[in-house]
């Protein structure tokens, strides 16, 4: 039987998996530069093993309030295609291996707003929605803008 091996996070009540294969790290929340004109989920710059790093306020995303004041909140960085992110949540809780028999998509379909939520799954004692952050970084408005200020301060330091 395979098995999906994914992080496990915490936002809200409700447990997420991220694909260990797209996680490059997980971090404490440090000095944030904020950058004005940006969606509110949108936290600003982040200096992570020398890369600049977009934080994102994945609790923002999904509930509408914060996770920056939680004591147990961290930054899952991710890598896609286009850049790194880093996703803040309440809890960084385990590493977990995720048996393909246990997911499911019945029920995400009428999500037109969380395409990123690719399936759900159903564990005896819990239930795990999975988040595919290749996804996530190309339908959360604003990417693009982030994107493009991310490379425009690479290129400024490499001058």
């Amino acid at each position: 039987m395979s098995e999906m091996k994914a992080v496990v996070v915490q936002c809200g009540n409700e447990e997420y998996a991220i694909p260990v294969d797209s996680v490059v790290s997980i971090e404490l929340l440090e000095q944030v530069n904020p950058i004005p004109h940006l969606p509110s989920f949108m936290l600003g710059l982040m200096k992570i093993r020398g890369e600049l790093v977009p934080i994102l306020d994945f609790e923002q995303i999904l509930y509408n309030r914060s996770a920056t004041d939680h004591p147990e909140a961290r930054i899952v960085v991710v890598e896609t295609k286009a850049l790194f992110i880093g996703l803040l949540v309440i809890d960084a809780k385990e590493i977990l291996d995720i048996p393909e028999n246990s997911l499911t998509t019945a029920g995400l379909m009428a999500y037109s707003k969380t395409a990123y939520f690719t399936a759900v799954a159903n564990l005896e004692d819990r239930m795990i929605t999975i988040v595919d952050p290749e996804i996530l970084s190309n339908t959360l408005s604003g990417m693009d803008e982030i994107s493009a200020y991310v490379e425009a301060q690479l290129a400024e330091e490499q001058i």
